[in-house]
């Protein structure tokens, strides 16, 4: 009986009950049936042509190997989850305050605050608006600064757009020449935490998604 496969760890690492998430049941098991075979091994060997000790003691560090590598795994695994948790568990706090990062922003009837970022060297610099379905739906001049500007979300007659999210970019020019086009961050209410993938996700306001590690600042809705 050859059992050579199982001196490979990284075959061993990836196949049947050795695949990473094997619980130390599992592991128990698989050692009880890797003696057995090494022992029909032993028994069927060639009598003229013995396999070496040193083979053995190989086969049986290698499978110690791999049964470590499976329970630094599942721990490592289980380590994530928790941070994860953890980081959830403290950014539920943010849950109604707004976030400012570069995300589509909701228009519910209120003016939108924008937190644009012109070039420094940049001599002109305009926002353009889009909506939902990627439209352009407004464009308007804005002073070469960081200040932040508001979107009155209203259109050419003075009536309100649709509700819905929009969102945002800057065009930075000089000479006529365009030199940087980037999202503009916006401030959007935050409604819900998430952890998707070992990652915190923030839920804005009318479904948004952003990473935790976008958000560049956070202030109180009354401001």
């Amino acid at each position: 009986m050859d059992i050579g496969a199982l001196s490979n760890p990284q075959q061993a690492n990836t196949s049947g009950a050795f695949a990473s998430g094997s619980s130390t049941k599992e592991i128990s098991s698989d050692f009880e049936t890797f003696l057995k075979m090494l022992t029909v091994q032993m028994q069927n060997q060639d009598p003229l042509n013995p396999v070496d000790s040193s083979d053995y003691a190989v086969q049986l560090a290698t499978f110690s190997g791999v049964e470590q590598q499976v329970q630094t795994n599942d721990l490592l695994r289980g380590l994530t989850a928790l941070m994860g948790t953890s980081g959830m568990a403290q950014m539920a706090s943010w849950v109604g305050k707004e976030a400012r990062a570069p995300a589509a922003a909701y228009f519910g009837g209120s003016p939108v605050t924008l937190a644009p970022n012109p070039a420094i060297i940049a001599e002109k610099a305009e926002i353009i608006v889009r909506n939902a379905s990627g439209t352009e739906v407004d464009r308007f001049e804005t002073p070469v600064s960081a200040d932040p500007v508001q979107w009155s979300g209203m259109d050419a007659e003075g009536f309100p757009r649709p509700l819905g999210l929009y969102s945002f970019e800057i065009v930075s020019s000089a000479g006529g020449d365009i030199l940087a086009q980037a999202p503009v961050d916006v401030y959007g209410t935050i409604t819900e935490v998430r952890s998707q993938g070992g990652e915190t996700v923030l839920i804005l306001q009318g479904g948004a998604a952003i990473s935790a590690t976008q958000v560049s600042a956070l202030r109180d809705p009354s401001l």
